[in-house]
């Protein structure tokens, strides 16, 4: 899927010079940056499904552990 991307000025500068200083070109930096993004995000939202569907189960045993 093509998209655009507009971004400021000032973050522009900024991936340009990374970009620059890793001999890739902004293209695979962003992509780089999208992937990482979203890995984190996925577990993060694995995790909370598991905290939503296991808690319940254990909740009377954490309220205990925390008298």
């Amino acid at each position: 899927m093509a998209m655009t991307l507009r971004i400021p000025a000032e973050d522009s500068a900024a991936l340009a010079r990374i970009a620059k200083l890793e001999n890739r070109s902004q293209h695979e930096v962003v992509l780089a940056a999208l992937r990482q993004y979203v890995e984190s995000m996925s577990r993060k939202v694995l995790i909370h499904e598991v905290m939503r569907r296991e808690l319940p189960r254990y909740a009377e045993a954490l309220e205990r552990l925390g008298e």
